[in-house]
């Protein structure tokens, strides 16, 4: 499938450089390393420097992506250095993209009796609102990016646990299995999200064996996820390692939580949705380039629709990529 059609192109919009900076340290004493995040801004454009050394007018600059990396099995794509085809298509049309390592990351090689692992669930949410307390110490640290972020729009996505992580930002609560109390990690400064085949809900529905090893999965409970959220899953992202449900058990982030949400099912997709955590990565199994594309434009266009109250990018990308003979996928909302 073209993903370059006159109408998506039209909602689309020319592409800018992208400067991309990693690492940018942020000294962190209360957690087992220092946290290390990547930033990805566009060169030119909506939230460029100002010519004249100005100050950039209230409400100004550009929108904030937050994107929580999923455990692959490469060494080093689920770290800041991942989800090359997405963060340089959202950076590339306007967004600042914020890229993490969590404590999970195999880049980091923490020992296994590390506090919180192996998935650091906890660890996670708390680095992405890490991240947005310290956007200051942020644009600090990047060349020309000063000024240019905007605090009043920000979203997170995610991506296999990396969505997980990223729909507690947006609501969802958990029971800790070491304490038995509910845990609340939303972040009311966060307006919208993107969950990127995104684990579903617990219970029977979890791998016995998975149940006893990550037994934070058996408990989550998407009834308070409140926040605008766009749930992808891949219509044979079969996840057997974790769940008997098969490609629903993806789906229930959207089933299970209140409205506002849109469910975007991609004809044909597996757990690596065509390819998104990096370029030519070998376990992909459903490698496709077009559909990473078209996903990237979809993504990117639900949130700038989503912070944007008139922004439009959304229905123009949805009408050219999910209908017609050629569509990537099927869509529905509530």
């Amino acid at each position: 499938m073209s993903t370059s059609t006159p109408r998506a192109a039209a909602a689309f919009g020319p592409a800018s450089p992208v400067l991309s900076v990693a690492p940018v340290t942020l000294p962190t004493p209360d957690r087992a390393v220092d946290l290390q995040v990547r930033v990805s801004v566009p060169l030119t454009g909506e939230g460029a420097p100002l010519t004249d050394g100005g100050t950039p007018p209230s409400g100004s600059g550009l929108p904030v992506i937050l994107l929580s990396h999923g455990q692959g099995f490469s060494n080093n794509l689920s770290s800041l250095n991942g989800y090359a085809p997405l963060v340089s298509l959202w950076a590339a049309h306007g967004f600042a993209v914020i890229q993490p390592t969590h404590l999970s990351s195999t880049t980091l090689n923490l020992p296994p009796d590390t506090p919180g692992a192996p998935m650091h669930w906890r660890s996670r949410a708390e680095d992405i609102s890490r991240v947005i307390d310290r956007l200051d110490e942020i644009e600090a640290a990047v060349p020309g990016l000063a000024g240019r972020m905007d605090r009043d729009r920000i979203a997170v996505a995610g991506h296999s646990m990396g969505a997980h992580t990223a729909s507690l930002l947006l609501g969802a609560r958990l029971v800790d299995p070491d304490d038995g109390t509910e845990v609340d990690l939303a972040d009311s400064r966060i307006g919208a999200g993107v969950l990127l085949a995104g684990p579903g809900r617990g219970g029977d529905a979890i791998v016995p064996t998975m149940a006893e090893m990550l037994p934070f999965l058996t408990t989550t409970d998407f009834s308070r996820m409140t926040a605008p959220t766009l749930v992808v899953a891949g219509e044979k992202d079969e996840s057997a390692h974790l769940t008997v449900r098969g490609p629903a058990w993806h789906t229930d982030p959207y089933t299970l939580s209140p409205g506002p949400k849109t469910l975007l099912t991609l004809f044909g997709a597996e757990h690596g949705l065509g390819g998104i955590s990096g370029y030519d990565v070998a376990e992909t199994t459903d490698e496709d380039p077009a559909r990473v594309a078209a996903l990237a434009r979809l993504s990117w266009a639900y949130l700038r629709s989503r912070l944007y109250a008139d922004d439009t990018a959304w229905q123009s990308a949805r009408e050219a990529l999910t209908s017609g003979p050629d569509a990537l996928g099927r869509v529905e909302s509530k």
